[in-house]
């Protein structure tokens, strides 16, 4: 009978709960981080001890509700970053939390020290230029780094310094310019899988010049800009459309020929 009575509550307090108004959402407060020289102080000195134990905490602490706590996450991994730059979650974390959470300076600069301080490994110079790259468009820094991670790397060598000579020619306005420098840099590759992929990016940067080029002879010959692509075979200034050997190709957009590059959805507004 005691058991009977105890699930009729239980089941009528279940049901009670469920027709109940949803409280209010909870909104993350701020968390305390402590100093960098107070948690030296208060690990008896151990600076890697006091950084293993602060990763630890904002790891467990850093999300709550589903929600990245920013602000707390940008001090706490500075504060770990000062006591033990080389700490490989800390770096970790503020790649993935701080730097696509909206925090891209903070991270990248954790990312900095990481660099500096992990002389070995090649990941933290790659994030660290990714990251230039793409959230702060600062190529100078971004090839540099990039060079970094590939003088370092063992296997990804190829990519990284791919992406880093990339970038440099992205910089260069006028595309034949732009090509002579990729030649330039295919043929004193000594790597064969570096080689190999700038001489594919010089091929499609070829095309792109052939391109330009044909609609310079067209809109010359024409004394009008050209409206369509298919107006350059019509006129035979073009036998075909070339071919790209990284199968993405180009696009006509307001009057003026691209690469096509990849687009990735969510991110291509950032």
């Amino acid at each position: 009978m005691l058991a009977l009575f105890c699930f009729t509550m239980f089941s009528v307090v279940s049901q009670w709960r469920d027709l109940a108004t949803a409280p209010e959402k909870t909104f993350i407060e701020g968390r305390v981080v402590i100093a960098a020289p107070l948690l030296l102080l208060l690990f008896g000195g151990d600076r890697f001890l006091a950084a293993n134990l602060e990763t630890m905490r904002l790891a467990a602490t850093g999300m709550d509700l589903g929600q990245a706590d920013t602000g707390y996450l940008m001090r706490a991994q500075q504060v770990v970053a000062e006591l033990n730059p080389c700490h490989e979650d800390n770096y970790y974390l503020a790649n993935g939390l701080l730097t696509w959470g909206g925090a891209a300076r903070e991270g990248t600069e954790v990312l900095r020290r990481a660099s500096a301080c992990r002389f070995w490994d090649e990941l933290p110079p790659f994030f660290y230029g990714f990251n230039k790259f793409f959230f702060e468009r600062d190529k100078v820094a971004a090839a540099k780094y990039l060079e970094l991670a590939a003088q370092r790397a063992t296997d990804n060598a190829a990519g990284f310094r791919k992406f880093a000579i990339m970038i440099q020619v992205e910089d260069i306005q006028d595309e034949r310019v732009a090509l002579e420098f990729l030649r330039n840099e295919r043929d004193q590759a000594k790597d064969p899988r570096l080689k190999d992929m700038l001489a594919k990016r010089a091929v499609r940067l070829e095309g792109l010049v052939a391109l330009r080029e044909a609609q310079r002879q067209y809109e010359k010959l024409q004394d009008k800009p050209l409206q369509a692509p298919q107006q350059l075979l019509d006129m035979g200034l073009l036998e075909a459309f070339p071919e790209d050997p990284l199968r993405l190709g180009y696009e006509f957009i307001d009057g003026r020929f691209m690469l096509k590059k990849l687009k990735v959805a969510g991110v291509e507004d950032r």
